[in-house]
C-alpha cells in the first residue's frame, strides 16, 4: 500500500509516541508499505521548528530529507498540479499543509495516516 504519512504521525513515530497506534506503527515500520512524506511535511516541520513551535523536531529538522530517506521514506515533491489542487478544493478548511496533503492523496491515489479527522472532510482514505 502507498501510505502518505501526514506531519504529526510522522513525529511521534520517530519519537516512539504511542499516541500513533499499533497498527499503525506496524503500517510504517513494516516492510510492506511505500510511505511517502510530501515536501509540505518537511515545510511544515521547518517551518514549527524555526518559530519553536516543535522544538523536540531538532534531530530531523536539521536534515529532513536526508534523514527521511535514512529511514527508507520516500519523498513526494509539490508540483504545479498538486499545488492548483490543493488551492481548488473545497472547504472553510484553511491551513496549507493539510490542503496539500488532501490534494497530493487525491491526485497520487494515496492513503493518508493521520489521526487528523479534517483529511475526511476532503474525501481522501484516512487509516488511523
Amino acid at each position: 500500500m502507498r501510505l502518505l504519512i501526514d506531519t504529526h504521525a510522522l513525529l511521534w513515530f520517530l519519537e516512539g509516541n504511542e499516541q500513533v497506534p499499533r497498527p499503525m506503527r506496524a503500517l510504517i515500520d513494516g516492510d510492506r508499505n511505500q510511505i511517502i512524506v510530501s515536501a509540505a511535511t518537511g515545510w511544515e516541520i521547518a517551518t514549527k521548528h524555526r518559530l519553536g513551535k516543535l522544538p523536540s523536531a531538532e534531530p530531523i529538522a536539521s536534515d529532513i530529507e536526508a534523514n527521511l530517506l535514512r529511514l527508507g521514506f520516500d519523498v513526494l515533491p509539490i508540483t504545479m498540479r498538486h499545488a492548483q489542487h490543493a488551492g481548488a478544493l473545497p472547504g472553510e478548511h484553511r491551513d496549507p499543509f493539510d490542503r496539500m496533503l488532501a490534494a497530493q492523496a487525491q491526485l497520487e491515489g494515496l492513503v493518508i495516516i493521520s489521526g487528523d479527522r479534517v483529511f475526511d472532510g476532503f474525501g481522501v482514505k484516512r487509516l488511523w
